[in-house]
């Protein structure tokens, strides 16, 4: 293939990929800029309602060229656009209760502020609601795009089709994975590295329920690992760290590793720990 060829087929490739992909950097862009909206009071920028009426427009506009990208169509852009909007709202209040839910979880949080702004476990979860109404609406894409940003920024990957219910917390998130169809039940906790995933991973498995459901209540520890979409661990159950599981547990259970210690002797160390790098 000469180069001219090369470039010929890059040019076809891109356009073709134009006509269904939103706009990255806009897309990005318009992440930021609402959840700073949403959360930013520390900003100057928004020190009159004035302004703030005139962010909120902006916004809206920014929406609706981004979903013409993908849409091509103005009247549906409008209804998505009014549908998203008008759900805003109510998303900003579950947010608050989720901040809210952080501030009593931590010991180390001094303020409610501090978890709007510092926190990476709730910016994730502010980009998943938001991402996860787009998803509801049937909007392709997009919702994907907007929580994989999330993920680059945080360590933390939720996907926008999971249901996770109010007052939901993540401490110290980095690594959590979350998947398409897992369920959450109001006010789980989940420390860093879990994975709420897939026993499976087949195309055919696509329409299929994946992940597993999180009852009401339920704290999850760092590094656990609980996969399969019949999976479900009852309500006001604790999953110890480093936990791996497959299978449901009823509710108020402890599931936990039970740490064996030995005292060292003359003998020499067993062949697995004895090996160099």
């Amino acid at each position: 293939m000469t180069e001219e060829q090369f470039i010929q087929n890059l040019f076809k490739r891109n356009r073709k990929a134009l006509n269904y992909f939103p706009d990255k950097v806009l897309s990005e862009n318009f992440t930021n800029d609402l959840f700073n909206f949403l959360f930013g009071s520390y900003q100057r920028e928004f020190d009159s309602e004035k302004k703030l009426a005139d962010a909120y427009q902006d916004l809206k506009h920014t929406f609706s060229v981004i979903l013409f990208e993908l849409l091509k169509e103005e009247s549906s852009v409008k209804k998505h656009t009014e549908t998203f909007f008008e759900a805003l709202p109510a998303i900003y209040q579950a947010l608050l209760i989720d901040a809210d839910t952080v501030l009593r979880f931590d010991p180390a949080a001094q303020s409610i502020e501090e978890v709007l702004i510092a926190y990476p476990g709730f910016y994730a979860t502010a980009v998943y609601r938001l991402s996860h109404q787009l998803y509801i609406q049937g909007i392709k894409t997009l919702p994907r795009l907007l929580s994989e940003y999330a993920h680059s920024k945080t360590g933390i990957d939720i996907h926008p089709g999971a249901t996770i219910g109010a007052a939901f917390a993540i401490d110290h998130g980095t690594g959590i994975v979350i998947g398409e169809t897992a369920v959450i039940g109001e006010r789980v906790k989940i420390y860093q590295g879990v994975t709420l995933g897939a026993l499976n991973v087949s195309k055919e498995l696509a329409s299929m329920k994946r992940h597993p459901t999180i009852e009401d209540d339920v704290i999850i520890y760092s590094g656990a690992t609980i996969l399969g979409g019949e999976t479900i661990i009852g309500s006001g159950s604790i999953i110890g760290g480093n936990i791996w599981l497959t299978h449901s547990v009823p509710p108020n259970s402890v599931v936990y590793h039970k740490s064996e210690i030995r005292i060292k002797d003359k003998d020499p160390f067993p062949e697995p720990l004895n090996f160099v790098i």
